[in-house]
């Protein structure tokens, strides 16, 4: 059985992520993806809030999992049994920083290889980042995430406010 991990902080998740995880579940027999919890950050979802929309948003997807995990994400992929780990590529400025982590992982784990997807096209331009900054003025976001995160990420800025 092929395993593979999407490990990342998915705060939130978007189009784009779930453009490369249903391409990635067609690759693979499983999917698991890893939600970083990372304590130098300050995300705008908890953890388990992350893990529990990307479970909803995938739930159509029979053969994908949605686990928190810390730490290295080859520490996680061989936690998960998985022999591979999905990482998107929107430009070609992710390429660098995501090569060198892939040649990093691979000297700390020869076992686990990595496998780039670019998003499509339309999701090139998207990032996280992107969808928090226009939600936080007020702007629309419903091309950027399903509608249910839209209406989760405007409550909780209304909260954090």
């Amino acid at each position: 059985m092929k395993i593979a991990v999407y490990p990342g902080t998915f705060d939130p998740m978007t189009f784009g992520h779930l453009d490369i995880i249903e391409r990635a579940s067609k690759l693979f027999d499983k999917v698991i993806i890893g939600v970083l919890h990372n304590s130098a950050k300050t995300p705008l979802f908890s953890v388990e809030e992350r893990v529990n929309i990307l479970k909803k948003a995938t739930s159509g997807i029979s053969n994908v999992e949605v686990r928190a995990f810390e730490g290295l994400s080859v520490e996680f992929a061989r936690e998960c049994h998985a022999n591979v780990i999905v990482r998107g590529l929107r430009l070609i400025t992710d390429f660098e920083y995501e090569m060198q982590m892939a040649q990093t992982n691979r000297k700390l784990a020869p076992d686990v290889d990595t496998t780039f997807l670019f998003t499509s096209m339309q999701y090139s331009y998207l990032s996280s980042t992107t969808v928090k900054e226009v939600a936080s003025f007020g702007g629309d976001i419903s091309e950027f995430v399903p509608d249910f995160i839209a209406k989760e990420i405007f409550l909780k800025l209304e909260q954090n406010k």
